[in-house]
């Protein structure tokens, strides 16, 4: 056997398992596994996005990604977890923590949502650091200036009730949303401040326990609930008294009632460990239904919590035509854009890719 001719047998097998592993990493768009799907994006924390000016284009683009895949995607609802801004109210910056003062992240992550009003509707929860000066030192926050909410015209025709803020006044950080599916599933989402009054989970309470949401299925979205171990918050050492966190808000509100069936959440973090932003829990409430309570948050991937903000990871839960199962799948707009990182535009462990069941 002449060398040219063993030459070309060995590089045959290079040859063959090199296509294996380039067929194995070629990078396909998300597409519902069933075109009769509906979905909703959940979009983690932002705070470290928008802390940092050279970050902010990430959320842009993950914003944009979504704005772009509204029909493909049948997108019908965008929840964000909250902590949109690094510090409510700081006038300048200690460029370390972020180099941005609060009215330019306000404007930020504002910028970064205006593009999807009059699309889909999106609803925003309030997040610890969305309150007081740098971290809910008090119960004050800039979010109803941001996001008024008749600026998404979508998010107005859908509002069924707002409870009232620290100054007594009706705001979204609490508020309830209606929305039928396709598959005509009714559903009623509850967004709930940053843990929550006692008077606030009252009025939770009340709304949706009203007669004509007894056969709702409530989604309810808050920032903080449950830890990296699977477990409802017990306490957090904030400087803010009347506070409910995920163990209580459990108790008082989601175990009680007969029609909270799905709970999501952010809040955690662990540098680069994509586990400790995520937690999973199932229990049932007083009616024996299963409640799939979610955390997903990403805000110190990438970096840690100097970091580009989260890779620009996002959550997509594919509802199926059965209108029972749920998929999530997170996927990166971020990674996604350039063909030389689109190997990366997926995570691939359980935690993050999984399935479950409404009742």
């Amino acid at each position: 056997m002449n060398r040219k001719y063993r030459f070309c047998i060995f590089l045959v097998p290079i040859f063959i398992l090199t296509t294996s592993l380039r067929a194995q990493e070629a990078y396909t768009a998300p597409k519902l596994s069933n075109p009769d799907s509906w979905s909703i994006i959940l979009v983690p924390d932002t705070q470290t996005y928008v802390k940092f000016e050279r970050n902010q284009g990430i959320l842009e683009t993950m914003t944009a990604w979504i704005s772009e895949n509204i029909d493909a995607l049948n997108i019908k609802m965008v929840l964000c977890t909250g902590d949109l801004v690094e510090q409510n109210e700081l006038l300048v910056s200690d460029k370390i923590n972020g180099n941005m003062p609060s009215r330019d992240q306000w404007r930020a992550v504002s910028h970064a949502f205006e593009r999807l009003d009059g699309k889909v509707p999106y609803i925003l929860a309030a997040g610890n650091h969305d309150f007081g000066y740098k971290s809910v030192e008090n119960r004050k926050s800039n979010y109803n200036q941001y996001f008024p909410v008749h600026r998404n015209l979508l998010n107005a025709k859908a509002l069924r009730a707002a409870g009232k803020n620290i100054d007594g006044l009706p705001s979204v950080e609490n508020a309830t949303y209606e929305f039928i599916s396709p598959h005509q599933r009714k559903f009623l989402f509850l967004n709930l401040e940053f843990a929550p009054r006692d008077t606030i989970l009252q009025w939770a309470n009340s709304e949706i326990s009203k007669e004509i949401y007894k056969d709702h299925t409530v989604v309810m979205l808050t920032h903080s609930y449950l830890n990296a171990q699977n477990k409802h918050m017990e306490k957090e050492n904030y400087p803010i008294e009347d506070a409910n966190y995920g163990k209580a808000i459990w108790e008082k509100l989601v175990a009680p009632s007969k029609n909270v069936q799905l709970v999501f959440s952010g809040h955690i973090g662990s540098p680069d460990n994509f586990k400790g932003h995520t937690a999973f829990k199932v229990d049932k409430n007083a009616a024996g239904k299963k409640v799939n309570q979610i955390t997903f948050n990403a805000q110190a991937m990438g970096g840690g919590w100097h970091g580009n903000g989260g890779d620009g990871w996002l959550r997509l839960m594919e509802f199926l035509p059965d209108g029972k199962t749920v998929i999530s799948t997170t996927f990166s707009p971020h990674f996604a854009i350039s063909p030389a990182t689109q190997k990366m535009a997926y995570q691939r462990d359980d935690y993050n890719n999984f399935s479950f069941q409404l009742d």
